[in-house]
């Protein structure tokens, strides 16, 4: 933020569980577990790389019924095996519960569906795929999520001199 006292930084958003951090580690090839835990120890030394996949990763997120105010919680959720069978797709769970044999609701943020592909063309595609594999009842998701960056129409302005 521009306060009067210049930039300000009042929030560093990198939770694990945000779409953005999903499809950036969707990429990391380096095994998670190991890395936090060196880091816990501190034994990751200044030469350490990561092993990152070159592809492109594209991030999905499906939320209940009437998400952001009082989400709908309860609905059967199908298709999960049937998205995660998709080519370079995976599905994340975040507000979801398991009764007996069935998956259900229990959340607004109900699902992330994440995919990986050689372009980001290939992984929006592969991640709408995957989306379309799953239902509940009152399921909603974005459907512009990269659309403007595929159809090239951001533009980041030069640096200034």
């Amino acid at each position: 933020a521009v306060t009067s006292r210049g930039v300000r930084v009042i929030e560093f958003n990198a939770r694990f569980g945000d779409p953005e951090t999903q499809a950036v580690l969707a990429r990391l090839r380096t095994p998670l577990g190991q890395l936090l835990r060196a880091a816990a120890r501190g034994e990751i030394s200044e030469g350490t790389e990561l092993d990152w996949d070159p592809r492109t990763a594209v991030d999905v997120v499906m939320a209940a019924e009437n998400y952001p105010d009082t989400p709908r919680k309860g609905d059967v959720i199908t298709g999960l095996d049937e998205a995660n069978a998709l080519e370079g797709v995976h599905v994340i769970h975040a507000g979801t519960v398991v009764s007996g044999e069935e998956i259900h609701t229990a959340g607004g943020r109900v699902l992330a569906v994440v995919a990986l592909g050689d372009n980001l063309a290939a992984a929006r595609n592969a991640a709408y795929e995957g989306v379309r594999a799953i239902s509940w009842a009152g399921a909603q998701y974005r459907n512009d999520i990269a659309l403007k960056a595929v159809e090239n129409r951001i533009h980041i302005p030069a640096p200034r001199d």
